[in-house]
């Protein structure tokens, strides 16, 4: 009986070897973080080629993986067989309700938000346009994408998380402002991708790691909280007690005079002049546009 115990565990223990032969830690962002993260930037972009529609455009709006589209430029303007293009997209946030105080003015600042829609590849060159198949799709292609010629992107290499220090004192180095996420997403996370006002003009590189982190108590979110609820300590609550019953400090406290919460950290896929695109690499819980970074 003993060595059929010992048996079934050393197959155990093997078969727990294997799978992590298959399965090993990731060690650089997967092809979709890097090739659908998206940029903002006030560089100029070319928007002269664009896609027109697409195969079966009687019923169709929208394309994806496999599926055939046309290009407004042909042989007569130097396209070929095999030529490969990248598919982005000029975007807005559609709500129009900024999560954070100044979100939106200096989004503007850092210039147009270009999504990443994906990418395609010429199969017929004609004349003046071509047809191309959507070798991979971020979301979906549409009429009027904007077309660049394909470039492979840097896949930096990922760190690992072990060494992550909850506590860690300011770095010293550029500090910058989480100013929205992909999508339009104002909650983050793990492998989530976000936006920061930091960039190459400031020394910004791909591979950077940055710290993510948050004063506390700023109340720069315009979602509602109760007022000073990190506190509770002027004079008016502790008279009638805005939390009732938690207690409130006796002396004055504020953002700048407490310590920060260390929330995660995120590595930097894209620059733009004044902006970075950062993959979330590690966070402990969620963060939300209006929280801060600063360069590792």
């Amino acid at each position: 009986m003993r060595g059929k115990i010992v048996l079934a565990s050393l197959i155990l223990s093997l078969s727990g070897v294997a799978a992590s032969a298959q399965n090993p830690a990731a060690s650089a962002p997967i092809y979709k973080d890097v090739y659908c993260s998206g940029t903002i930037t006030n560089e100029s972009v070319p928007q002269d080629s664009y896609v027109i529609t697409g195969e079966g455009s009687n019923y169709k709006i929208t394309f994806w993986d496999g599926d055939y589209v046309y290009l407004n430029k042909g042989a007569s303007q130097g396209v070929k067989v095999g030529d490969e293009f990248s598919v982005i997209r000029p975007v807005v946030d559609p709500t129009e309700v900024e999560w954070s105080k100044w979100q939106f003015a200096i989004i503007r600042k850092l210039g147009t938000w270009w999504e990443d829609e994906g990418r395609v590849r010429v199969v017929v060159a004609q004349p003046d346009t071509s047809v191309a198949q959507v070798e991979h799709s971020c979301s979906y292609v549409q009429r009027g994408d904007i077309l660049l010629p394909f470039h492979e992107r840097p896949t930096p290499p990922l760190k690992s998380e072990a060494n992550f220090d909850r506590f860690a004192p300011f770095s010293g180095k550029a500090t910058a402002m989480v100013m929205i996420g992909k999508n339009f997403q104002v909650e983050l996370g793990t492998n989530d991708v976000f936006f920061v006002n930091l960039g190459s003009q400031q020394g910004v590189r791909v591979g950077d790691y940055f710290r993510i982190f948050r004063y506390t108590g700023t109340e720069h979110e315009l979602a509602y909280e109760t007022k000073r609820a990190a506190f509770d300590n002027d004079k008016e609550a502790t008279v009638y007690g805005r939390i009732y019953g938690f207690g409130s400090s006796p002396e004055k406290w504020k953002w700048d005079n407490t310590p920060r919460e260390v929330i995660g950290e995120g590595i930097v896929l894209r620059t733009g002049t004044n902006s970075a695109t950062v993959l979330t690499t590690f966070s402990l819980r969620e963060f939300f546009v209006g929280d801060y970074v600063e360069l590792e």
